[in-house]
């Protein structure tokens, strides 16, 4: 085995260090995933397009025994002789590598395998595993079990996606009212992905609660499974939220919610990030106007008429006739009926352009702007915006008006379909040749959602293990990646199976230890008031002045208020490390940098804390510098509660990744007491700027 060898996307690899006859470590260079990738304007190699380089130990093992297969696996490690190269991008394998089996014939069948990439280039994995779910009584949980009736089906006997968007919606609806006491309507709904298929006898169970009430809305968590009765197997289906808001009284004003109180951890979980996920709502319209005006969505490609389907044929128009059976208790058209009418015309334009039976793979996040009544027609259009590869987006916009006046705008949605073939594979799809004017504006934006679920799958969906570190950060995903930052904080501070190592004069420090990741916790309480350590600590550039691992820290750029990324230099945890030979800084220790984003959150309402969150990510103009070690922060922040007597309950997190956990594993090991002496420095800091500005 030769790694040396390798034809695939390999640029180069280097045998830097031979274990043994079986383990070896090579240095591979590969193409950068970042296209745009260049060298940083204070690197030496000023203008030229970054490579992506990876240390990877190569394990070979022949067969123990007769049908075992040859096996070649590979995963990074780090060497303190080989650091970040200046002018390269420093990848990361998880676990990748060849299984070899011999067959007759003397063939073999060789398997390659990866299971994720952490240099940016994989984001597709997601696991299919779930937590156990806690047993508690929730007063807003409501329940909805359907057996599948061939009524309710397609012509292929599945559960048609409008009917299940009936249910969902009901159930949400009944869970909305129960926190309310009042009539509700639904506002909006957020992204829905369909992940499986129901067939005509099996039973759907749609699950819904109320996660968090705010001042007159509050956003519904829904999960929906399947149960096939004759096998006892149950499935996740898809899971949504959906905000509710209630109706006005007869003066006019909405009925103010009274707050939610959550119970377990994972309402905790729920409760807290909620408030993320509404900012996310709403700024959803201008990321994708923001995405059109830099310029970076593409044009459509007039060479290939030719070979292309005209957006006209595809082209969908219908009129329902809102009846009583449509209604809702509340005499407004039912919304779960509006989203059935809408995905069937969506579903007949997809089927004009890929002239096959599609499948509905995931609606994007919409909202109604204002409601309909019996009596009103609803006119429904639908078109196919764009169509990629293996999947096409179809946008459907929804009018309601009465024999007189004009048509008020109900709803727009956006589609994405995909044609699977016998083996449930995704078929390729004929190109789209927009019409002129607003169909090349619907295909652009078409390009810039894409991007958008790309972003939202890649950054938000995922488990926080799952992310990869450094994610790339540009303004297109900021975002989703602040997002992420400050929800894995809050998922991490409401854990609560924290274990109380060490304490040292009312400093504490806890762990929690779980799937092979160590977090450790710091808390005290502080004599100042919380909105003042919130502006002390969310300046991290004074952290120097408190923090003794913090050698430096620079602000690099502010992306707004509540979100800075800055540069922040710590003494190597690899005491023995120095420069590579190839380094213009040969002999001298290496020290370590980190480019960490700081999302900082005040409270919501009454009861929740301050937040900083802080976690990586990487910048093309800010590659790996020569003489540095490049670390990663996973997650990591502070919570500052408010208490009694204007004092400060103080929680510093961090998920303790290679880079961080020598600074603290002493501790937990009840050896040192280093992070005792870190926070005195930092409460001193507090104190001394209590009443005066830190600059």
């Amino acid at each position: 085995m030769f790694l040396t060898n390798c034809p695939f996307y390999t640029r180069k690899c280097e045998l830097i260090h031979r274990v043994d006859d079986d383990d070896l470590i090579y240095r591979v260079v590969t193409p950068s995933v970042h296209q745009d990738a260049v060298a940083s304007p204070t690197s030496s190699n000023q203008g030229e397009r970054i490579l992506q380089d990876f240390i990877l130990l190569a394990s070979k093992r022949k067969p123990c025994s007769s049908g075992d297969p040859y096996v070649i696996a590979l995963r990074s490690v780090s060497l303190p002789s080989y650091p970040p190269f200046d002018g390269y991008n420093r990848g990361e394998v998880l676990c990748a590598g060849f299984t070899i089996l011999e067959t007759k014939n003397n063939m073999s069948l060789v398997v390659h395998s990866a299971l994720k990439m952490s240099s940016r280039a994989s984001y597709d994995l997601i696991e299919d595993e779930e937590e156990e779910e806690e047993k508690s009584v929730n007063p807003t949980e409501v329940k909805m079990s359907q057996i599948v009736m061939p009524c309710h089906c397609n012509h292929r006997q599945d559960l048609s996606v409008g009917q299940l968007l009936k249910w969902i919606d009901s159930t949400a609806c009944l869970s909305a009212e129960r926190q309310a006491g009042s009539p509700c309507v639904t506002a909006s709904m957020d992204d829905i992905h369909f992940e499986h298929t129901i067939s005509v006898g099996q039973v759907v169970n749609i699950r819904a609660k109320v996660n968090r009430a705010f001042n007159t809305s509050m956003e519904v968590g829904i999960q929906v499974s399947c149960e096939d009765l004759f096998s006892d197997r149950h499935w996740r289906v898809c899971h949504a939220y959906a905000t509710f808001v209630t109706q006005r009284t007869n003066t006019g004003k909405r009925v103010a919610l009274r707050p939610i109180v959550p119970h377990t951890q994972k309402e905790q979980v729920e409760y807290s990030v909620a408030a993320e996920r509404r900012r996310v709502r709403m700024v959803h319209d201008d990321i994708i106007k923001n995405l059109l005006i830099s310029g970076s969505i593409q044009q459509a490609d007039r060479s290939l008429e030719c070979n292309t389907v005209v957006a006209e044929k595809t082209k969908v128009e219908s009129v329902e006739l809102v009846l009583p059976p449509h209604a809702n208790h509340q005499v407004n058209t039912f919304g779960g009926q509006i989203m059935a009418w809408m995905v069937n015309v969506a579903t007949i334009a997809a089927s004009r352009l890929c002239q096959a039976h599609p499948t509905l793979q995931t609606i994007d996040m919409f909202t109604f702007r204002g409601p309909s009544q019996v009596g009103d027609r609803l006119l429904l259009r639908a078109i196919v915006n764009n169509a990629f590869k293996n999947s096409m987006e179809v946008g459907v916009r929804a009018e309601a008006y009465r024999e007189e006046g004009p048509n008020r705008h109900i709803n727009s949605a956006f589609m994405t379909f995909e044609v699977l073939d016998d083996s449930g594979k995704p078929c390729p799809l004929p190109q789209i040749r927009p019409e002129p004017h607003e169909g090349e504006r619907r295909f652009q934006e078409a390009i810039a959602r894409k991007k958008i679920r790309l972003d939202r799958k890649y950054i938000i969906s995922r488990k926080q293990s799952e992310v990869p570190l450094s994610v790339p950060w540009d303004p297109t995903n900021q975002v989703y990646l602040s997002f992420n930052n400050v929800s894995a904080l809050k998922m991490l501070a409401a854990k609560n199976n924290w274990r109380l190592s060490t304490e040292k004069d009312e400093v504490c420090l806890y762990t929690v230890e779980q799937k092979s990741m160590l977090s450790f916790r710091v808390e005290a309480v502080v004599d100042v008031p919380a909105h003042r350590a919130f502006c002390l600590l969310a300046e991290l550039s004074n952290r120097t002045s408190w923090d003794t691992h913090y050698k430096k820290c620079e602000l690099i750029h502010r992306v707004d208020d509540d979100d800075l990324i800055y540069r922040v230099v710590t003494p190597s945890v690899h005491q023995d490390a120095v420069a590579s030979p190839t380094s213009s800084n040969q002999g001298e220790r290496i020290l370590q940098d980190f480019i960490l984003l700081a999302s900082k959150r005040k409270p919501c309402s009454s009861g929740d804390p301050y937040v900083i969150a802080l976690r990586s990510v990487s910048l093309p103009s800010y590659p790996p510098f020569d003489g540095y070690n490049r670390g990663e922060v996973l997650c990591a922040g502070f919570t500052i509660l408010e208490t009694k007597n204007n004092m400060s309950l103080i929680s510093y997190y961090n998920q303790a990744s290679p880079e961080v956990l020598p600074y603290i594993s002493t501790d937990i090991a009840g050896l040192s007491s280093s992070f005792y002496h870190t926070f005195c420095s930092c409460s001193h800091y507090l104190a001394k700027n209590r009443l005066q500005p830190a600059f």
